[in-house]
């Protein structure tokens, strides 16, 4: 009886690290964490879609970063994601900082477009509610129905890159204002391509829990906002 209770503690003390050493595993791989003041780029990624994870705006991360326009990024360049003069976290020392740097001024924000909406559908899940990232809305629809630009701009991103999203696309419409569509199925335009509003731009894919649904969002100066305060009545 002492020999199968020892046994039993000890697989327990297994499980117990096993599980502790995927948590810390997990939090290693959590690299888009809002505190992280630098960032490594990875094969494929664009300077917008790095602002998008981190809730920047493209422009301030080619100011802070010296990268003029930002469409010359390259695999292991690295990023930083907060302005000059920063002070670093706790954890950081100093010399993470130049030193006899000031924070660069803010930049004017430009003109709000007049949206459309994206696609047909009733508004499932509102601005950060759950299922989904919490960033945008969902909508809810059928599997191949049209999603259209909600206002003209140009693509700046395509992909499956960004995780939670699904397949993503990303418009930028000024310097202060992007749209995304997310959860997609099909995508019809390609990075850097000139749309027009109500263009159609993808069809609905499936979300969260496998419903057909797109999943929407407005962002200005990188800081999501809830769409329903920007998108006509209807």
């Amino acid at each position: 009886m002492a020999d199968s209770a020892g046994l039993i503690a000890r697989r327990r003390a297994l499980l117990l690290g096993a599980s502790v050493l995927l948590a810390g595993c997990a939090s290693a791989l959590r690299w888009d964490s809002p505190a992280a003041v630098r960032h490594k780029v990875r094969r494929g990624e664009t300077l917008y879609a790095i602002a998008f994870r981190y809730g920047k705006s493209a422009r301030d991360l080619a100011r802070w970063n010296g990268l003029g326009d930002g469409t010359l990024i390259v695999p292991g360049q690295v990023l930083r994601l907060t302005p000059p003069g920063t002070p670093p976290p706790r954890r950081r020392t100093a010399a993470a900082t130049p030193s006899g740097q000031r924070p660069l001024p803010r930049l004017p924000d430009q003109p709000v477009p007049v949206w459309s909406w994206p696609t047909s559908g009733r508004v499932d899940v509102a601005f950060r509610g759950k299922p989904g990232p919490g960033t945008g809305v969902l909508i809810n629809g059928r599997l191949d129905q049209p999603v259209l630009a909600s206002a003209a701009g140009r693509v700046v991103y395509a992909g499956n890159g960004l995780i939670g999203y699904g397949q993503l696309i990303i418009i930028k419409h000024n310097e202060t204002y992007l749209s995304a569509y997310g959860y997609t199925r099909s995508l019809l335009v390609g990075e850097r391509q000139s749309v027009r509003q109500g263009q159609r731009i993808a069809t609905m894919g499936e979300g969260p829990e496998h419903e057909p649904r797109l999943h929407f969002e407005i962002r200005r100066n990188g800081e999501p906002v809830d769409p329903l305060r920007l998108l006509p009545a209807r």
